[in-house]
C-alpha cells in the first residue's frame, strides 16, 4: 500500500495556519492560533504536527536555546497539497479520468456566467500551455 503523503482533513487545519503565517512556528504558536478556529486539545495539535512531519508536509529544526521546542515549517504548499489530494481523488473515485472528473462536478455545479467564462479562459490556459498528466 503507497504511503499516505498529503495532509488528512484534521491535517489541513493546521497546515492553513502555516500557510496563513507563512513563517516557522512552534507547537505551542500552533496550538495558539488553532484554537481561535477549533477546539482541537493541544495533545492533538502536536500529534498532527508529528504526522504531517512523518508524511514530509512539515519540517522542523530544534530550537538553539532550548532543545525541547521545535520550529516547524512548511516543505509543501497549499498548491501543492491540493494537487495531490485532486490526484488521489480523481483516482479514487474516477478511475484516474480527469475528463469524468471534470464533467461530473460541472455537471452537480450551478455555475454563473461569470463563472463560465473563467472556467472557459482557464481551459484555454491549459490548452495554450499543453496541460500536462501531473
Amino acid at each position: 500500500m503507497e504511503k499516505e503523503t498529503s495532509p488528512s482533513q484534521s491535517e489541513w487545519l493546521i497546515m492553513e495556519v502555516f500557510w496563513e503565517c507563512s513563517t516557522s512556528l512552534t507547537a505551542r504558536e500552533v496550538i495558539s492560533k488553532i484554537q481561535e478556529k477549533s477546539d482541537m486539545s493541544p495533545r492533538m495539535v502536536r500529534v498532527l504536527l508529528n504526522r504531517l512531519w512523518q508524511k514530509g508536509v512539515l519540517s522542523f529544526t530544534v530550537d538553539e536555546h532550548d532543545a525541547r521546542v521545535y520550529h516547524y515549517t512548511p516543505v509543501k504548499t497549499k498548491e501543492e497539497c491540493q494537487r495531490e489530494k485532486s490526484r488521489k481523488f480523481i483516482d479514487s473515485y474516477f478511475e484516474g479520468s480527469r475528463k469524468n472528473a471534470m464533467a461530473s462536478l460541472l455537471q452537480s455545479a450551478k455555475l454563473t456566467e461569470e463563472q463560465f467564462l473563467e472556467l472557459e479562459e482557464i481551459l484555454e490556459q491549459c490548452r495554450k500551455k499543453d496541460c500536462e498528466e501531473e
